[in-house]
């Protein structure tokens, strides 16, 4: 039995105790999770730096602080979450008690991402707890760094049954894919997002799949287009354009065209003189 097996196997017979349901565990593994964001941020940073050359600043930006937010939130906001919710009674329900109960859907899969490799992974673990469910984590193995500090690290603060770390490529991944989950999260290419919907498919898996495709921009004449033009500018080449909506090709009037160019060509000239200087 491969170990992809083994690890899925595991964290089912760990989520069917019913440890992951209560919300007191709940709250305590995503604090755990939290703990580990704040604790392990210098590796974090160190480890994102060898992967993608990005500073201790743009990982904080881009990785961990919309992570710790959206762990705060889940911990806020979990009890009315997980709340039996109130339904409107018919004819044939009048004299019962009806409601929506929330329950865990079971073992689910998250597959990574190599350009943010912390919070693209970890954000729908978070979602992943907070919902009681058990979760196997495969990080991208394009950032491998990343990769190595998550299963190495990440086991000494969660759960190792419910949330343990795979690690590999391609062959690792299509191993898991073999398995039987209850979701699936994967962000990434098109092409393997078919492949991803494909083998859940087999197991009527629900799927949520984030995938990269075209985002244009449509700059208005009537606009602030010095303003459009840097905004623009700054989503296409934050982490240096590998963002999945970082804006395609622009839409605008004719009569705006050269100064919409010339605005743009103006704004990756300033960037690259900020860098220099900070260089």
């Amino acid at each position: 039995m491969s170990r992809e097996q083994l690890a899925v196997q595991r964290a089912r017979k760990s989520f069917q105790t019913g440890k992951s349901k209560p919300l007191e565990y709940r709250i305590h593994q995503l604090k755990s999770l939290l703990r580990f964001i704040t604790e392990r941020r210098r590796d974090i940073a160190d480890a994102v730096k060898k992967d993608l050359g990005k500073s201790a600043n743009g990982t904080e930006l881009f990785e961990t602080l919309g992570l710790e937010g959206e762990i705060k939130l889940a911990i806020g906001k979990l009890a009315e979450w997980a709340a039996p919710r109130p339904v409107e009674k018919n004819l044939l329900t009048i004299s019962d008690e009806v409601y929506v109960q929330p329950e865990p859907l079971g073992v689910v899969l998250i597959i990574g991402a190599w350009n943010y490799p912390w919070a693209i992974t970890l954000q729908p673990l978070v979602a992943a707890i907070a919902a009681g469910n058990a979760a196997i984590i495969k990080p991208s193995e394009v950032s491998s760094n990343s990769s190595k500090v998550m299963e190495e690290l990440l086991p000494q603060y969660l759960d190792k049954d419910l949330f343990p770390v795979v690690t590999g490529g391609v062959s690792e991944t299509q191993e898991l894919l073999k398995q039987r989950f209850d979701h699936v999260f994967y962000t990434g290419s098109s092409t393997v997002g078919r492949i991803v919907m494909e083998a859940a498919a087999r197991h009527l898996t629900p799927v949520t799949l984030e995938l990269g495709g075209k985002s244009p921009c449509y700059i208005d004449k009537n606009c602030d287009i010095s303003m459009a033009c840097r905004r623009i500018t700054w989503g296409k080449f934050v982490n240096c354009g590998q963002t999945c909506i970082a804006p395609d090709f622009v839409l605008c009037e004719p009569s705006i065209q050269s100064r919409v160019v010339e605005e743009i060509k103006k704004c990756i000239k300033v960037g690259l003189n900020e860098l220099l200087h900070q260089s």
